[in-house]
């Protein structure tokens, strides 16, 4: 019995050394701080190509500083980027220096994206940093290419973009396919940033279901080291009129728990997507959620628990919390909208309703306990569309009066 235990052991022993020995620190293959840009991209790749046959993982082992690596990665089939962190909202701080540390990518490549997906990948517990990004003038806003895109060359299925903080991007994550090609099943969750294109997570030809789960925008996620965004740069991305979430040609998306500051818009539903969309909070925004829809049979949103500040825009008169066009259904439950004053941004600091329907096309919008506050107008709702049928039940007005419609 003893010598069963005993051997037994040695095997445990045996399947962790080989399981260790299969998951490798990019120090190994020679990805170091002290390196170029250039030859840390040609190592970091040579460990990609290393890991791809078997499904390794490779450890970004924490330094200070980061690793400077220039732009054009491929992230092969199998491979997961490992690092040590949860997102880190306010940023990591060097113990000398002005500038973050740990798992860390130091990108100024302003030629490509920075990282491509393919299938069955995983990047986990990383930051991404872009230090000659500007963040207090506008005029020298950097326009880099997304820092992780989907190939758009081939089908990608079974992505996981898992805690990830990114400091200065442009673009932060780009799914958009082509149609010829499609992804499925990518999952973004924990993921924090400000993107100066205003847009964080955009997906096009997903199917499927995408998942985007507890991510957060705010232009303070680099306070810890000194690098938060000014007003003049705000200004600029609400400018871009481009929204923080945005999808399009989507099976039964899943948003959840997802936060956006000093972006245009919240999120866009694409004319061809149905989903869901709760518990969320969309800040200092001109628009707070764009539905569109092609059809009535499953151009439908779900859209529950949440709260919307819009009142940030060129005029008042484009401020909405929300707008739905098209066709097909919005739910909405317990979505409550208020505006006020923000230092951080310029804003006019009220909406000009609640929600703008337009278009020609019959589309149905069904409304529940929502509190609509700070608006203009004398109603509610602004009804451009003669074919829209709209109910509202138990929900109260700018005059904490309960608002029925009709």
């Amino acid at each position: 019995m003893k010598a069963h235990c005993y051997f037994f052991i040695l095997f445990l022993l045996l399947v962790f050394t080989v399981s260790a020995n299969n998951n490798k620190s990019i120090q190994e293959f020679g990805v170091l701080p002290e390196n170029t840009p250039e030859l840390n991209r040609g190592n970091l790749q040579k460990a990609i190509d290393w890991a791809t046959s078997t499904g390794a993982a490779l450890w970004v082992e924490p330094v200070a500083g980061g690793y400077p690596v220039a732009g054009g990665i491929r992230l092969k089939k199998n491979v997961s980027l490992m690092g040590v962190h949860g997102p880190t909202g306010r940023g990591t701080l060097h113990p000398e220096k002005a500038e973050p540390v740990g798992s860390l990518f130091k990108i100024t490549d302003k030629s490509q994206p920075f990282i491509i997906v393919e299938s069955a990948t995983q990047i986990r517990g990383i930051q991404f940093w872009y230090p000659e990004q500007s963040h207090t003038d506008s005029s020298k806003i950097i326009t880099y290419p997304a820092t992780i895109q989907v190939d758009v060359n081939q089908n990608v299925q079974g992505v996981t973009l898992s805690c990830l903080t990114f400091y200065g991007e442009y673009v932060a994550m780009d799914f958009c396919s082509t149609g010829k090609n499609i992804n499925e099943q990518i999952l973004f969750e924990h993921c924090y940033g400000y993107p100066l294109s205003g847009e964080f997570i955009k997906i096009d030809y997903c199917y499927d279901i995408p998942r985007i789960l507890h991510c957060h925008i705010n232009p303070a996620n680099m306070r810890e080291f000194g690098r938060s965004f000014s007003r003049d740069v705000i200004d600029a991305v609400i400018a871009r009129k481009s929204f923080a979430y945005a999808i399009n040609h989507t099976d039964n998306a899943q948003m959840m728990d997802v936060f956006t500051f000093g972006t245009y818009g919240g999120a866009w539903l694409g004319p061809e997507t149905y989903g869901q969309l709760t518990n969320f909070n969309f800040d200092c925004v001109t628009i707070g959620i764009h539905k569109m829809g092609t059809q009535n049979k499953n151009r439908n949103w779900q859209i529950a628990q949440g709260s919307i500040i819009a009142n940030t825009g060129a005029t008042i008169e484009e401020i909405h919390p929300f707008v739905i066009e098209g066709e097909g259904h919005t739910a909405i439950l317990n979505v409550e909208a208020f505006s006020g004053k923000n230092a951080a941004l310029t804003d006019i600091g009220e909406s000009f309703d609640y929600m703008l329907v337009k278009g020609d096309k019959r589309l149905t919008v069904s409304l529940v306990g929502c509190r609509m506050r700070n608006y203009v107008s004398d109603q509610p709702f602004t009804i451009q569309n003669p074919q829209a049928r709209i109910q509202a039940v138990a929900c109260i007005d700018k005059k904490e009066e309960f608002y029925n419609f009709p």
